[in-house]
């Protein structure tokens, strides 16, 4: 399981619950925000690589009444300082019913951040723990890498089209495809 050979890679989207940071169902405090071990690394590292950033991450407390835009926004804030800077954040607010076409896995956000980065969907990597973060990818026409946690249910993982044990291991694998297309 690899990334397409012959497709450039210029950024990287990342889910934020359980991929960036530690999950608290509902998280709108930033006081709660509690990055997964080695996440800033990781980014860092993709970052001096000089690849794009972004999260795209639905929030379905907005719409069920138990946080405000507002608080999703501070805890998005936080997880930029502490794990980022991020070029882009997309997130969904809507519930799983709303019908919308921006939360996971329907590909609006991923769409919309390479509408923001200035590249093609094609060009980006998508990094989440779930089918829904694989799912946005590939129907927005980028790749994916899934990075399981204990929740991710198995059907998902072997469904994914590429699996890392850690998001350390996720950004090693598009490095190391960077620098292969490079050569």
């Amino acid at each position: 399981m690899a990334l397409a050979p012959d497709r450039v890679i210029r950024g990287l989207l990342f889910d934020r619950d359980d991929t960036l940071v530690i999950d608290v169902p509902y998280n709108a405090d930033p006081h709660r925000v509690v990055p997964v071990p080695g996440a800033h690394r990781a980014v860092e590292r993709a970052r001096a690589a000089g690849l794009l950033l972004g999260v795209v991450t639905n929030q379905s407390a907005v719409a069920k009444g138990m946080a405000t835009r507002e608080q999703v926004d501070a805890t998005n804030a936080r997880v930029d300082e502490l794990v980022g800077p991020f070029d882009v954040w997309c997130v969904c607010p809507h519930d799983a019913g709303d019908g919308c076409g921006c939360r996971k896995p329907r590909p609006g956000m991923v769409l919309e951040a390479a509408d923001r980065l200035g590249v093609a969907p094609e060009d980006l990597v998508v990094v989440g723990d779930i089918g829904a973060d694989v799912g946005a990818a590939l129907a927005a026409g980028a790749q994916a890498v899934m990075v399981p946690t204990p929740r991710t249910r198995q059907e998902e993982v072997d469904a994914a089209p590429t699996v890392a044990a850690t998001l350390d291991e996720a950004v090693a694998l598009v490095l190391a495809h960077v620098d292969a297309v490079l050569s």
